[in-house]
């Protein structure tokens, strides 16, 4: 389940995550910081460079961050359909659970977005979405 960057694999820092591609999806490793509307925006910024503008599939690897406030959730959750075609969370059970119930407590995902334990299912689940 822990995301292991393949060597030689061109990597991307960014503020709340590292970015590569493998197989023509975007993979996330999610890191512990706590979003704000600002690293979100910076974030959104940096994902649309990586991906020439491009919505993309997303393969998240979840981290344990502190609970962003509200107005970072609703930003966060309309920035989603922006940059991202689809988006699969790994993480261990129960984590993705509580961001999913989180950020779509009240509506649904803007894109389609699923979570998993394995990320060989993760990445065969976004490969419709290539």
């Amino acid at each position: 389940m822990s995301a292991i960057i393949p060597p030689g694999v061109k990597t991307v820092e960014g503020e709340i995550a590292t970015y590569w591609f493998n197989e023509g999806i975007l993979v996330s490793l999610s890191k512990s910081t706590k979003r704000t509307v600002e690293n979100i925006k910076n974030n959104v910024a940096l994902v649309k460079q990586i991906t020439h503008n491009k919505r993309t599939p997303l393969l998240i690897y979840l981290s344990n961050s502190p609970v962003p406030d509200k107005e970072t959730r609703k930003f966060s959750t309309e920035q989603l359909p922006v940059i991202y075609s689809a988006m699969a969370m790994v993480s261990k059970p129960g984590l993705s659970k509580l961001i999913m119930n989180m950020l779509f407590k009240f509506k649904p995902p803007p894109i389609p977005v699923k979570s998993f334990t394995d990320d060989k299912e993760a990445k065969e689940w976004l490969k419709q979405y290539l």
